[in-house]
Formats: C-alpha cells, sequence, structure tokens
C-alpha cells in the first residue's frame, strides 16, 4: 500500500506549498473570459444546427440515390426497351396481346407462355411514330388497344410520398439511434442530470465522518441556501462554487450527496464524462441545457463530479484548441460568469487531480472556495470505523481506538471495506458477532493485499530464505531506536505476491519524521537482503519491493527533505499528482541528476553495511527466531520481543496493548495501537513516497519474496 512521507506533511504546512501559493496568479487574464464565452455560445449554436442540416442533406441525397438505383434495377428486370420495327414484327407474328398508348411511348404487353401465375411478365416498350397504319393492323390481329389518361394531381401525390415517406422513415431512425448515443436528432444537446430533491439521496452529514473541516465549509453553504437574508443583511455573497478536492476515496461524492440531503433544495449530479460526447458541440449544449434548467428551479445545487474530464487546461501548442472539450470548457466558464448568485445557484465539483484544471475555471468567481477532502486523522479514522460499524453486530473484544491508529494513511472507502471484510470474516466462521480477530485479518486484507495463500507449497529451501529474510526486517528494526514496534512476523504467502511480511505499527500517530528515523527505516529495509546474504551467501529476488522503497526514501531525502550532504538543503524535485501517484519530477540538469544518483546510493549502501554489521553481530539471535519462525510460519511482535530480550539479556517489558489478539491472554483493547509500516508485495510504495497525502500512512514492511 502507499507509504506516505510524513515530513512532506510537514513541508506543506510550513511552506504553505500545497494550495495556499496556487491560488494568485489566476487574477490577471481572465478578465474577458465572459465574452469570450458568449461568442463561442453563439458559434456552437450555429456550428450545431449547421452540422444537423448538412447531416440530414447527405442522408437525404444518399437515400435517393438508393432509392433511384433500386427502382431502376427492378425496372431494368421487368420491361425493356425494342425498336419500332421488332414491335411491328411482333404484331405480325401473333404475338401481342395489348398495346397501351402513351404520351411519348407505347407500352407492349406479349402474349403469356408462363403458365405460373407467381412469376413476372416480361413487358416491352418503344418510342412512340406517327404511323397511319399501326391501328389498321393491331384491329385486324384483335389486339387490344388501349391509352393512359393523365392525371397530374394523383402523379404529383404519388412522386412526393414515394421519396418522402422513405425519407421520414430514415430521419425518425437516425433519431433513434442519436438518442441512444446521448440525445435526440432534436434534443442531441439535453442535459443528462439526474436531479435529487430534498433528502432522496439517503446521505447527510450525520452519515460523513472524518472530515470535519470539509462538513464546516459545506454547512456554511447549506446556511447560506437556507437563510440567505441573514448574509445579505451584512453583505455576505453566496460563493458560486466550491471546489472539493482529494485523494481518491476520501468521500467527495459523499460530501456533496450530504448536501443534498441537507439542503432541501434540488440537487444536479452529474460526472464530466456526461459532457462529453462524439458530437462536437454537444456538450456546451448540455451546460447551456444544465444551466438553464437549473436556473428554474433556484435555489439549487448542481454537483460536477471528475470536473477534470471537462476542465483540463486549455493548451494552443496542440493546435487552435476548436475541440470538443474546450468548447464545453469554454460554455462552463461563461455559464458560471452569466448566472446571479441572488437566486440561490451553486455548483460543486469534485476531482483528485487539481493540478491539470484550467486556471480561468479555479479564479475567485467561479469557484470561491477550495475545500480540501483529505486523509482522515487518527480520530478521523476512528469516527469513520464507528459510522460503518454502527449497524455490524461487535462483540466486546472489538477496539476501534487500537484499529483507527493502526490504520494510519487509510482513507473513508478502506475504512468501510475493513469493517464489511471483518463481518464478512465473522460469517464464515460461524460467529454471530465480529470480534478484534476478524478486523485484524481484513486489517492485513486491506493494509498488506490479499488473502494467506495456506494452499501454496513452497521447498525448505526457499522457507528458510524466506524465515531468514523477515527476522532479519524484524531484528534490525528492534535493535534501533528510531523504529516502530514489531506486530507480526509471517512466511504464509499471500494472494497479492508476498511470500512473508513483518508488521510494524507506531505508538502514535505523526506527521514528521526525522533523518535519523528515515535513515533507520531504510536500514531495516535493506536488513532482509543483509540476512540472505549473511546465511546464504547469495540474493534472491525477494528483496525487490524492499530495494524499491529504500530507495524511494534515499531519493527523497536528497532531492525533497534537504537531509543531503553534498546538496544541502537545495530542491531538486517537485511533486505532481499530489492526490494521485505523487510522482516527483526532477527539475535540476543532467550532471545534477547524475550527482543524486551517486549521493542516493551512498545512503543505501551505507545503510546496508550497518544492517549487515547488526546482523553479523547479533547471528545467534538470528538463527534461533529464523529457526522458530520456520517452525511456527507465524509469530507475534509479544513472541519476538519475549525472545530477542531473553537472548539479549534485557528485562522483559509489560505488555503493551496491541491491536493483534492475543491468544495466550484475554484480548485487550489497545487504545495505543501501533502504527503498520507497510509494504505489500507487488505495489506498495514507501513511507516517504515523493508525492504522498498529507497523513502519515500505515507501513508494513514486507517481505516481498516475489514468486515467479
Amino acid at each position: 500500500m502507499d507509504n506516505q512521507s510524513n515530513y512532506n506533511n510537514g513541508n506543506n504546512g510550513y511552506g504553505g506549498g500545497g494550495y495556499g501559493s496556487g491560488g494568485p496568479g489566476n487574477n490577471g487574464s481572465n478578465g474577458n473570459n465572459n465574452n469570450n464565452g458568449n461568442n463561442g455560445d453563439n458559434n456552437n449554436k450555429n456550428n450545431k444546427n449547421g452540422q444537423m442540416i448538412m447531416v440530414f442533406i447527405l442522408v437525404s441525397l444518399v437515400a435517393l440515390f438508393i432509392m433511384s438505383m433500386v427502382m431502376n434495377r427492378y425496372t431494368s428486370m421487368s420491361t425493356s426497351e425494342i425498336s419500332y420495327s421488332d414491335f411491328l414484327q411482333m404484331v405480325e407474328d401473333g404475338k401481342v396481346e395489348s398495346v397501351e398508348f402513351d404520351s411519348y411511348q407505347i407500352n407492349i404487353t406479349p402474349v403469356s407462355e408462363n403458365k405460373n401465375p407467381y412469376l413476372q411478365e416480361q413487358t416491352y416498350y418503344c418510342g412512340r411514330l406517327d404511323d397511319p397504319d399501326l391501328l389498321p393492323l393491331l384491329k385486324d390481329k384483335g389486339i387490344t388497344i388501349s391509352r393512359v389518361i393523365p392525371d397530374n394531381t394523383s402523379t404529383w401525390i404519388y412522386n412526393i410520398l414515394s421519396f418522402l415517406l422513405p425519407l421520414v422513415l430514415i430521419w425518425i431512425l437516425m433519431g433513434v439511434l442519436m438518442k441512444r448515443m446521448g440525445g435526440g436528432a432534436m434534443g442531441v444537446g439535453k442535459s443528462t442530470a439526474k436531479v435529487y430533491v430534498e433528502k432522496t439521496t439517503g446521505v447527510t452529514f450525520k452519515d460523513v465522518a472524518g472530515q470535519d473541516e470539509a462538513k464546516e465549509s459545506l454547512q456554511e453553504v447549506v446556511d447560506f441556501l437556507h437563510n440567505p437574508d441573514k448574509y445579505a443583511r451584512i453583505g455576505a455573497k453566496l460563493p458560486k462554487g466550491a471546489l472539493l478536492v482529494g485523494p481518491p476515496g476520501t468521500g467527495k461524492t459523499l460530501l456533496a450527496k450530504a448536501v443534498a440531503g441537507e439542503a432541501n433544495v434540488p440537487f444536479f449530479s452529474l460526472a464530466g464524462s456526461d459532457f462529453v460526447e462524439m458530437f462536437v458541440g454537444v456538450g456546451a449544449s448540455r451546460v447551456r441545457d444544465l444551466f438553464k434548467e437549473a436556473q428554474k428551479l433556484a435555489p439549487c445545487i448542481i454537483f460536477i463530479d471528475e470536473i477534470d474530464a471537462i476542465g483540463k487546461s486549455r493548451d494552443s501548442r496542440y493546435g487552435s484548441g476548436n475541440d470538443e472539450r474546450e468548447q464545453t470548457l469554454n460554455q462552463l466558464l461563461a455559464e458560471m460568469d452569466g448566472f446571479d448568485t441572488s437566486k440561490g445557484l451553486l455548483i460543486l465539483a469534485a476531482t483528485n487531480r487539481p493540478e491539470v484544471l484550467d486556471k480561468a475555471l479555479l479564479r475567485p468567481g467561479r469557484f470561491d472556495r477550495r475545500i480540501i477532502v483529505d486523509r482522515p486523522d487518527q480520530k478521523g479514522r476512528l469516527e469513520t470505523l464507528k459510522v460503518h460499524a454502527k449497524d455490524v453486530s461487535m462483540d466486546e473484544t472489538v477496539d476501534l481506538d487500537a484499529l483507527a491508529l493502526a490504520s494510519a494513511g487509510l482513507v473513508g472507502s478502506d475504512l468501510a471495506n475493513m469493517i464489511n471484510e471483518a463481518a464478512i470474516n465473522a460469517v464464515k466462521n460461524g460467529r454471530k458477532f465480529v470480534n478484534q480477530s476478524d478486523l485484524f485479518e481484513a486489517f492485513e486484507l486491506v493494509a498488506v493485499g490479499g488473502k494467506e495463500k495456506k494452499d501454496r507449497v513452497m521447498s525448505d529451501k526457499e522457507r528458510k530464505i524466506v524465515s531468514y529474510h523477515e527476522v532479519g526486517h524484524a531484528l534490525v528494526s528492534a535493535l534501533q531506536k528510531n523504529t516502530e514496534p514489531v506486530q507480526k512476523i509471517t512466511i504464509v504467502p499471500r494472494t497479492m505476491g508476498a511470500l512473508g511480511y513483518t508488521l510494524q505499527t507506531p505508538e502514535e500517530e505523526k506527521y514528521l519524521e526525522t533523518k535519523d528515523e528515515l535513515l533507520a527505516k531504510i536500514t531495516t529495509f535493506m536488513a532482509g537482503r543483509a540476512a540472505e546474504v549473511l546465511v546464504f551467501h547469495s540474493a534472491t529476488s525477494g528483496a525487490a519491493n524492499d530495494i524499491e522503497n529504500a530507495t524511494k526514501i534515499a531519493r527523497a531525502m536528497v532531492t525533497m527533505y534537504g537531509m543531503s550532504d553534498t546538496f544541502g538543503m537545495m530542491c531538486l524535485a517537485t511533486v505532481e499528482n499530489q492526490y494521485l501517484d505523487g510522482r516527483a519530477g526532477l527539475i535540476c540538469g543532467e550532471d545534477t541528476a547524475g550527482q543524486i544518483d551517486k549521493e542516493v546510493l551512498s545512503i543505501i549502501n551505507k545503510s546496508y553495511e550497518d544492517a549487515m554489521q547488526m546482523l553479523t553481530e547479533n547471528r545467534d539471535i538470528l538463527d534461533h527466531i529464523s529457526d522458530y519462525l520456520y517452525e511456527k510460519e507465524t509469530i507475534t511482535g509479544k513472541e519476538f520481543m519475549k525472545i530477542f530480550r531473553e537472548m539479549k539479556g534485557l528485562p522483559q517489558e509489560e505488555d503493551k496493548e496491541s491491536l493483534m489478539p492475543d491468544d495466550t491472554a484475554d484480548e485487550k483493547k489497545a487504545s495505543q495501537e501501533p502504527r503498520v509500516l507497510s509494504k505489500e508485495n507487488n505495489e506498495a510504495k514507501d513511507d516517504t513516497s515523493i508525492a504522498e497525502d498529507s497523513q502519515s500512512k500505515a507501513a508494513i514492511v514486507s517481505d516481498d519474496m516475489f514468486e515467479e
């Protein structure tokens, strides 16, 4: 799981680098956005109408062409042209049954030789000539003679209907198809927003926990909608918009639904992708339709989820920018400038990528407030757990305080999933109540990743290697001062790829980490590989994740935390996608980048040497505990520390409460439950990952013995 840097949080707090410095700079060049947006509105209307007319004309021409080809083909199959001489010869031979004189031609019906009434008879026609001998000849042969009586009215009606009806049917068919694609031929730009009125969302602020600051900001908005006069007397205006920003799973959408439940006003909800269609101009049309409908129902709230789908910054480097997304953004900017806040129209939007949004969208007057919905702290996690656990039957052994402390870095969705997994586990084991053991197993499932694979058979050698690897982590952690206590060691594989892991938990929640603590973490990560080399004189692929995490911490120390002797307090990297992957981008030259790599390598090598020295000096303890782990497969932190203190000749400490239930004693409530230094096998991100969120994450130093 993501292990985030505590120091990074503190850096944001002291430096104000988060949103504080991003607000200004948006003001200057946005003054003419309204006019530009209005012009874009008219252009969009004209473009849409012109496109619809062109589509109709094109489809009509194609339909007429196809109909003409079909009719000509049918006619050519049933009738054919002959010469006037051939016609006279047929009359002489008695092969003509009847003739019909038209204005310009003679239609000839030959004597039928076909006995099947269902087959189409072949007919002929020829040009009409002024021949006085023709009529007497036809009378002598007994041929039926007739003449077409012209009916101009019926002819015109037939011709019109023969072409008009197919076009109407084609137009109706197009309308049905276009409606399924996001609109209709006459309503392609209709808004697809879902409208919630009053408390139909079923969510209120009571259902949202761990985000007190965000709720407070939104409660002010709700109160403004309920009591506008109170604010109007002092001259306050309703904010036009509020942008909810935070990592995935922190409850941004849930907060918006809670606003809908509390406000008792119409609530329009839709995603940013709902504006985008295959037709150019549809998104802008839907924006216009959305605001038109919202103004009719004012006071009301419009919520746009994942607004970064349409709100990305406009960039002229990639062309004129006249594409569907930018037209939609231009229309949104114009509409947000154009409506009157006194009517009680509020716009809420949510995103986890605020850095990609257009500056014109973020300026005051459009989104006046930026509400941070960050990872909850310990108190927030406890409240969140209580909310999700209120409908779950739990016994007296459950201690949510301990779980809240151990789950540092997890978001609301993780905590909800944890409670649900614990309930499922209780049912699976035939219990009517969830106990602490179920919660701990669910915590491992969410934090570590995957279930235990007890049916996987590893060779004795692999199990030995994994045992030494894991005990190496734990032993080096116990030998250092600035580390967190070991909670659990296991060599039972898990479905996410880990063949074993060492679980460490903090004794208190931290927001800052010292240089010594970071170096101790790197040394702990290196201890797994050091144990392998010390005992087996060979390295394995199992330390891949340890190396990745250690490298991330060391690189962050050099490039961001100013903990390098070579570069001092020089910033060499910046955080990108703060609320997503937290990737860091270097802001230095190639020569400096090479020096950074050397400095990072020196930190890692020094930590590896320290780990090797500690394990060498305590080889007997390493061997003894590894053999014990090999036999038991899983041991608790208490068991590990008991053996460690006995062999070191240290006095035993009083039992401390822990998250993991103790099978040898009554289960206690762990009020000061440690935190988890976590490392997942495949996708673990280290504690000091350069762009991590503002809360410290549960950390697992996990041994990643990857399976190939």
